[in-house]
């Protein structure tokens, strides 16, 4: 049986505090800024806002089966869990590598972004002082892991205040637009027509929609802190979906309220190289007060979802290591109860990548060396987003699965909803295979490779479980004993 050095901190979180944690990892403000503007100019312009209504909508879908799974599953594995659940344990392993992998590129990419933006836009911009953006970097991570360590509440109320400050600036702007520009049901049913909807790249639309919704999914990994969890984390998972659907959708609908609904897309275009067509309309609308103010709250946005995936990281850590497929010594917890082993990995493991990019510099075909968000952030984004695009549809697929063999009477709730969210997951994922290149915002060989590494995952974990089963059988009965055996403690 566990010991409490080997489990997490049980009863810390309300439904509240996991939907800071997901929301924090999506970032809203950084998505209103960078993702948004690229999903307009790539995709179908001004019928963005409507396209993230259909991906919400998707993500529903899946949230139906996913609360059900989650009153027979309680586990700090996530989505790891659910396959090993529903597809058997060569898959469920398999999934967890994908998952581990995903996680914790994605906090090294995003110490690409937060150094970058902290270091080189944001400090010159307001006090004419640029920094190294790995040095910044770096500090920033070493606070975030402290934050961590601290414990999962900790992290929730640091989490809780970023979220409230970029949500207020969010609406204010949207607000002002809607103010300013007023209400029109012509604009409003342009955007729902064909025409609009359509127009451009609909599926490239939906495709960078779907990587804004990226971080709903860890609801699944605070089962085990969480409180009543068979009824906190499937409120949490539904809330933040809802909550993440309504936000994007009206700071979508107010930018192109601001842009008008035929030009958003030629506008946005434009605004690519400079990359500030958001923070231009927030100057524009607000004043250069808030414009300025909203420079900080980016930093402050791209913190808080650094805590929130290095938090996610570490459990995928920590439960592997539990399960002992990684080294046991991953599954020891603090008196805090963090994972702060798994934590201290995740903190060497993304500094350590994003050393490589900061010693051997690339650079333009002029010699002008080239920013992190050219280099480490697409590797390290991009590859991320792809792998748990890919653990979303798996773990879809795993309820549908895990149902049926059950024969559970309920078709909507464990079969058809479920399944259309699969369907919906699956093609997210073929489109991010077959554009990841547009998705990690790099051409370069070693970016176009990286999803290669998903396939030696896959072949990695079938091979490894079939060895565990055969050489270490304790480890492999235990993949899926551990999650029975932590169901039985949160029922106790």
């Amino acid at each position: 049986m566990s010991t409490p050095e080997s489990s997490l901190k049980r009863n810390q979180l309300g439904a509240p505090s996991i939907v800071f944690l997901v929301l924090a990892a999506v970032a809203p403000l950084t998505v209103a800024i960078v993702v948004l503007p690229l999903a307009m100019a790539f995709g179908n312009g001004g019928g963005i806002p409507v396209a993230v209504i259909i991906v919400a909508a998707a993500l529903l879908l899946f949230a139906v089966g996913y609360a059900q799974i989650t009153k027979d599953l309680v586990s700090a594995g996530g989505f790891y869990a659910i396959a090993v659940k529903g597809l058997g344990r060569p898959a469920g392993l398999a999934t967890g590598i994908i998952a581990t992998l995903g996680y914790n590129f994605f906090v090294a990419g995003a110490l690409g972004t937060i150094g970058f933006f902290t270091g080189m836009v944001v400090m010159p911009a307001l006090f004419g002082i640029e920094l190294n953006w790995f040095l910044v970097a770096v500090v920033l991570f070493v606070i975030v892991f402290l934050l961590a360590r601290s414990g999962i509440q900790v992290s929730a109320a640091v989490l809780g205040v970023a979220l409230v400050l970029e949500i207020v600036i969010l609406l204010a702007f949207a607000i002002a637009v809607f103010v300013q520009v007023g209400f029109s049901i012509e604009a409003f049913t342009l955007a729902f027509s064909p025409e609009i909807l359509v127009g451009g790249s609909i599926w490239i639309g939906l495709l960078m929609v779907a990587t804004a919704f990226i971080g709903f999914e860890a609801t699944a990994l605070f089962g085990e802190e969480a409180k009543d969890p068979r009824r906190t984390v499937p409120r949490a998972t539904y809330a933040a979906i809802v909550i993440i659907g309504v936000m994007h959708a009206v700071v979508g609908w107010a930018i192109v309220s601001a842009l008008g609904v035929r030009d958003a897309q030629a506008v946005a275009l434009d605004s690519l190289a400079a990359g500030d067509l958001t923070l231009v309309l927030i100057d524009t609308y607000l004043g250069p007060i808030v414009g300025a103010i909203a420079l900080v709250l980016l930093v402050v946005s791209l913190f808080a979802a650094q805590l929130a995936f290095h938090n996610s990281a570490a459990r995928y850590l920590f439960a592997l290591g539990r399960a002992g497929v990684l080294p046991r010594w991953l599954a020891h917890t603090n008196r805090n109860g963090a994972p702060q082993r798994a934590l201290l990995v995740n903190l060497i493991f993304a500094i350590l990548v994003a050393a490589v990019f900061a010693v051997f510099v690339e650079t333009d075909p002029e010699g002008n060396p080239l920013p992190p968000v050219l280099t480490l952030v697409p590797v390290g984004l991009g590859f991320g987003t792809l792998a748990v695009m890919i653990v979303q549809a798996i773990a879809a697929l795993s309820i549908v699965v895990y149902f049926r063999r059950r024969r559970d009477p309920r078709w909507w709730s464990t079969f058809i909803a479920p399944g259309l969210g699969f369907v919906a997951l699956l093609v997210f994922s073929v489109m991010a295979i077959a554009n990841f290149t547009l998705v990690a915002g790099s051409e370069a060989i070693y970016v176009q490779l990286l999803p290669w590494l998903l396939v030696v995952a896959v072949v990695g974990g079938v091979a490894y479980a079939a060895y565990l089963k055969a050489r270490r059988p304790e480890v492999y009965a235990g993949l899926n004993e551990d999650l029975e055996r932590f169901d039985e403690l949160v029922v106790a």
